[in-house]
């Protein structure tokens, strides 16, 4: 699996917002289906919240790919 290293400037980003940030989706559309379809994990637990805030220290799972928000 691979893993990649997000830097947070703010406290906090939404779910929905650092999938489109990372490119793992290329719209808000699609990031939605993507989570209420469980595609995503947040901290290894599948979530299907759009508006879930990732903080630094957070990792988030999707499509082999793991990324660690610092």
């Amino acid at each position: 699996m691979k893993e990649e290293k997000v830097i947070l400037k703010t406290e906090f980003i939404t779910l929905n917002q650092l999938l489109k940030l990372v490119g793992a989706s290329s719209n808000g559309a699609e990031a939605k289906y993507m989570i209420l379809d469980g595609k995503v994990k947040v901290n290894g637990e599948m979530e299907i919240r759009r508006g879930k805030k990732i903080h630094a220290g957070d990792y988030v799972e999707v499509a082999e790919t793991i990324y660690r928000v610092e």
